[in-house]
């Protein structure tokens, strides 16, 4: 065997030294490069924990105060208790959806919303609901176009279209949150009053809910009209020609029924 394949060159023994030296070098640097990862790692997941512990607890959003704004008939403070908001609390902890449902509770009210304005105030715009009509139940109460009882009227009022009347004291109390049936049946015969487009609408004094077989109306002049449970907008046009008939005559009517198809019974006399 010849003799230099037997032994080591210098050449690679320095060769496989530097290699190992390498390799250790290489082994210590991804040593403290991974020791330096997981260092940052936990940095990353502690900092957001920190961040979210000083948002909910710095005084600089502890709420200062709460805004109201678009009443006119609801008081602010009753708006402002209804939102249960508590001075101080911390901004990013109030949830703008449980306070919007809090303050649409209040009868009145028919639309909110809840803005959190940083760093510690709120503001809640508020849509009252309209008083449309008067509804008659020993008391005189308003109403909106949705059916919903707002309130006892305590001032004179003359509405612009008919006053309800008929309607139950049980059903007074549940249309403060929930409209009931027959008012909602109202409003629609004042809609249908309003779309026919003539005076009729400001003749009719008063719609009255209670008979069973459908609205009757009062004119301004004491008639008593018997609508019918459907059909309406034939019928009003029927009545507006009519009343303009009665007007020139000389004998007073009573009671105008309207209930029949193609016919119309006048009761006539004084009226009491």
């Amino acid at each position: 065997m010849p003799h230099d394949l037997a032994e080591r060159s210098v050449f690679i023994t320095g060769q496989r030294v530097r290699d190992v030296r390498r390799r250790r070098r290489r082994s210590g640097a991804w040593g403290l490069r991974r020791a330096g990862f997981l260092a940052l790692g936990v940095l990353v997941l502690a900092t957001p924990v920190a961040g979210v512990r000083w948002l909910l607890t710095a005084p600089r959003f502890a709420v200062t105060s709460v805004e109201v704004q678009g009443v006119a008939r609801v008081p602010a403070d009753q708006v402002r208790t209804a939102a249960a908001i508590t001075p101080g609390a911390n901004l990013w902890r109030i949830d703008p959806a449980t306070v919007t449902a809090r303050v649409e509770a209040v009868p009145a009210i028919r639309r909110a919303e809840v803005i959190r304005r940083f760093p510690n105030r709120v503001t809640i715009l508020v849509e009252e609901r309209r008083p449309f009509t008067l509804v008659h139940g020993g008391r005189l109460h308003w109403l909106d176009e949705e059916g919903r009882v707002l309130g006892e009227a305590r001032e004179a009022a003359a509405p612009l279209v008919p006053v309800i009347s008929g309607l139950s004291d049980a059903e007074l109390v549940t249309m403060r949150n929930n409209p009931a049936p027959r008012a909602l049946e109202a409003i629609a015969l004042i809609r249908a009053l309003l779309r026919s487009g003539s005076a009729l609408a400001t003749e009719i004094s008063e719609i009255d809910m209670s008979r069973s077989d459908g609205p009757v109306l009062y004119t301004v002049d004491g008639v008593e009209v018997r609508l019918g449970p459907e059909e309406w907008e034939e019928r009003l046009a029927r009545l507006e020609g009519v009343l303009a008939q009665i007007a020139r005559d000389s004998e007073a009517v009573r009671a105008i029924d309207l209930r029949f198809r193609d016919q119309v019974v006048l009761t006539k006399g004084g009226r009491g």
